[in-house]
Formats: structure tokens, sequence, C-alpha cells
């Protein structure tokens, strides 16, 4: 541990919670310098949390990015909620993460109403303020604060970078005492097949439009590390809902497959620091989004939150 002479070692667990598409992930990953979290412009890209670390001298901070909360359609839609929500009660800060462009919604008077119970300190944390006039940005925030006590309020750009080192600091001051929980060197509690299939998930993101982003899964059949060439072989496969999805995944002549391959393959690259060969197939399995079984299968456990 890193814990310096002078002053107590700080460490905490921090949630980020939010509505759909306003920057998390993008945030989550700036935070631990990596992709660990996938992003797309489609609202619900999280589905499960995803744990980020943060290791300085005197600090540890393990960020938790959140399903974007909306009102669930399906028992997937049920879950994610659930995840949101426990992540509250768990927790030493919550970030509540707000669009500086869109202002205050339906969404986030529903969240001020779920943080009116807790008892940790909450910071409103404005994203995208690269993208409005600050004299705008002062209207939004004051529609927030008459709503709720935030301990801090801090404008940000995710993307730009823009107060987020602010934000950390801030962050440290309220953190307690603690231990380092992670190694320094770690910057996710996820297994590498999970940021892999979450990876591949948001090639098809990209690239596909209506109904078909929020009805795909991967499963990652095997990772396979070949010693004489030194590739590691990764075997996945993406599960859709109806038909007509499979045909729209595969493409003309598997064009799309392979494009999702093409684009995965280079993350996964820059994940595993090694070559990848990947090879993907597409399954269908009708309505998984509603079945309890499948939901597990796919690694949605609710007895996990």
């Amino acid at each position: 541990m890193n814990n310096s002479t002078n002053t107590e070692y700080k460490s905490g667990f921090i949630s980020i919670i939010g509505r759909p598409n306003v920057g998390k992930s993008t945030y989550l990953n700036r935070v631990v310098g990596q992709k660990i979290a996938i992003m797309s412009d489609k609202p619900q890209t999280t589905r499960n949390k995803v744990q980020g670390v943060l290791t300085s001298d005197d600090a540890q901070m393990i960020f938790i990015d959140t399903p974007g909360i909306h009102k669930p359609k399906h028992k997937l839609g049920d879950f994610m909620m659930k995840v949101a929500m426990n992540t509250l009660r768990e927790v030493d800060i919550v970030l509540f993460m707000i669009n500086a462009v869109e202002g205050l919604g339906r969404g986030d008077e529903f969240i001020i109403d779920k943080l009116q119970s807790v008892k940790t300190p909450v910071f409103l944390v404005v994203n995208k303020i690269d993208q409005v006039h600050p004299e705008e940005l002062l209207k939004v925030i004051d529609q927030y604060k008459d709503l709720f006590d935030f301990a801090e309020v801090i404008p940000i750009s995710a993307l730009e970078g823009n107060n987020t080192e602010r934000l950390l600091g801030a962050i440290k001051e309220y953190l307690p005492a603690g231990p380092q929980y992670y190694p320094a060197d770690q910057i996710t509690d996820h297994p590498e097949r999970f940021i892999i299939s979450e990876l591949i998930r948001e090639k098809v993101l990209h690239l596909t439009r209506e109904e078909v982003p929020h009805s795909i899964a991967v499963l990652i059949d095997k990772i396979e590390k070949n010693e004489s060439s030194e590739t590691i072989h990764v075997m996945a496969t993406i599960i859709v809902e109806r038909s007509s999805q499979k045909g729209i995944i595969i493409g003309k002549q598997g064009s799309m497959l392979k494009e999702v391959g093409k684009r995965a393959r280079i993350d996964i690259e820059n994940l595993l620091g090694t070559k990848v060969f990947l090879e993907l197939w597409v399954k269908v399995q009708k309505d998984w989004r509603n079945r309890a079984v499948q939901l597990r299968d796919f690694g949605f456990r609710e007895d996990e939150y």
C-alpha cells in the first residue's frame, strides 16, 4: 500500500447515477485512463455495474458506473433499474450526473426523489459544459439546486476533460479513511471476458439502428492463447431475439459481422496488448430479455446486487 507517512490513507466507493446518455461511461473511462465501459449514443448502453479503480499515493477511489435510470419495459430493464438504485445504499459518495444541454427532465426528478433518502454526500455533476453558454449553465444549475441540497455542484466536460481534476479533488475531500481495496495497477474489478463481450456489443450498437441494439447480448464461448504465435483466439456468440435481427447483424455476404469483428478486434488487442484472432457467430434466442433463466445465463444475476 502507498500510505503516505504524513496523511491518512483514504478510500471509498463512488456511484455515478443519472439518466441514460448523460456521459457516465465517458467520465469513468477518462478517470481510469482506459476504456473499460462501452459508450454509444443509444440509451441504456450500460446494463451491469462497471467498476473503475483510480489509485494515487494517498487515496483509492472505486467508481461504479450504473445503467441509466429509465422506466423498465422488460425483465432486463427491471434488473438494470435495481442495479442502479441498489448502489445508492452501498457507496460513500453519489455523483448525480446530468446533461447541461438537456436540463431538468422527468427522469431527473424521479432520481432526485430517490436521493431524498440517501444519507451519503450527493454531488451534482453537470456534464457536457463544452456544449452550453455559461449563462445557460447557471440557469440549469439553479433548477436542480432548488430541488435538492447537494454537497457539491461541479460542472465538467467528461469528453474534453474540463474540470475533471477539480471533481476528483472534491471527491477525495469527502472520502473516509480506509484501506487500499485493489492493487495499485488494477483499473477494474471486471474480468477480461466481461470487457471483451462489452466491446463486441458496443460495435453492434454503433453499426445498427432501431430495436436491434437493445435486443443483443454477447457470450464469450472461449478464449485461448496460441503459444507458438502469441495470438489470443476469442470465440464469441452474438445473441439476438429474432431471425430478422440475425440477418441484419450478419449483413449482405457477412459484411456487417465482418465490420463488427474488425472494429472489436482493434479494441480487444488494445485491452490485451497482443494480437487477437476474433471469431463471431450469431444465434437467435426468442424474447431473451424477458426470460429469467436466460438473463442469468447471460450474466444478469439479481442475487449479486
